[in-house]
């Protein structure tokens, strides 16, 4: 069964649903073997999101060649999501404000919604053991079961929030927090890079949205400045890999420089994750090899974010 598809049968019942109110706990699409499933955001020149479009507005193309829309909806989709949040010692000042950004996040979770939460820094941890909907569970979870400060293993990290999403059905997505670059400090040979992690998701057809926080640190003495006398406070970006990968899987990314803007951030990914379009095609061959996505939409002046590639395995 291929993480990127969904079966006839459910097709079928899936174009009853969308003619018909939905019930109160929607269910995942299921995954088959006919169709490429891509779930899209779009945006209009102000970057609000734009809901409310129909199948005649998108267009999508496999490897360059136009694809006839087989599956549509603009119906919230349930997800199933892993929050990996960073805590590595410059966050600690911060570390309160990032627990209010992701209890936001939570609080938005619609009953059909499954989570877990995990944070990275000596090791990765993600808890609880399954995935839940019950929300004081995972606010009870981010207020007294994240460990304290260490190193960035960022890779490694994604790497297992998608371990983590492997036997989920439907919509998966990782949230990713951090304020620097990868740095495991294991010395170990097998550390996870962001090569490894982007193609993961492809073949896996896992969405992440990436939050990054610019950090300051102190610059030692003897490093810098006249003389090389240096000291003082620097500015640090987050890892340039975490707008690639979110670029590349139809995620976003959002860089602050403020942690108090950690709260809305989190609750936009949130409102962007339940207005996104479910478009699917059938992919024409099934060769085993990574294919070339594009998405459009039709209407002057919006903006479609989309994954860029997945895996036609047979």
């Amino acid at each position: 069964m291929k993480p990127w598809t969904f079966s006839l049968l459910t097709l079928a019942l899936t174009g009853a649903l969308l003619v018909t109110p939905l019930p109160a706990q929607q269910q995942p699409f299921r995954t088959g073997a006919n169709t490429v499933a891509v779930y899209a955001t779009v945006s209009d020149g102000q970057g609000r999101l734009v809901p409310d479009l129909e199948r005649d507005h998108f267009q999508i193309r496999d490897n360059g060649k136009p694809q006839p829309i087989t599956v549509f909806s603009n119906d919230i989709q349930p997800i199933s999501v892993v929050m990996m949040l960073d805590r590595s010692g410059s966050m600690r000042q911060n570390f309160r404000l990032l627990e209010a950004g992701a209890e936001a996040f939570v609080r938005r979770l619609r009953p059909e919604d499954k989570a877990r939460i995990g944070s990275f820094a000596e090791r990765i941890q993600i808890d609880p053991e399954g995935f839940t909907n019950d929300q004081d569970e995972l606010i009870r979870i981010i207020r007294h079961e994240l460990q304290d400060q260490g190193p960035t293993p960022l890779w490694n990290a994604l790497d297992a929030a998608i371990t983590a999403l492997s036997d989920q059905e439907g919509r998966r997505v990782v949230l990713v927090f951090s304020d620097g670059g990868d740095f495991p400090m294991n010395f170990r040979l097998r550390n996870r890079s962001i090569m490894d992690v982007m193609r993961r998701s492809h073949e896996e057809n896992v969405m992440v949205y990436a939050i990054g926080l610019q950090s300051t640190t102190l610059r030692q003495p003897g490093r810098g400045g006249l003389g090389g006398f240096g000291g003082g406070m620097r500015s640090e970006r987050p890892d340039p890999g975490l707008a690639t990968i979110a670029d590349e899987t139809g995620g976003g990314y959002f860089e602050l420089n403020r942690a108090e803007d950690l709260a809305s951030t989190f609750a936009r990914v949130a409102d962007e994750l339940h207005r996104q379009y479910l478009i699917g095609f059938e992919p024409p061959a099934l060769d085993n090899k990574m294919h070339k996505l594009q998405v459009r939409v039709t209407e002057r002046g919006m903006k479609v974010r989309a994954r860029r590639e997945y895996f036609a395995a047979r």
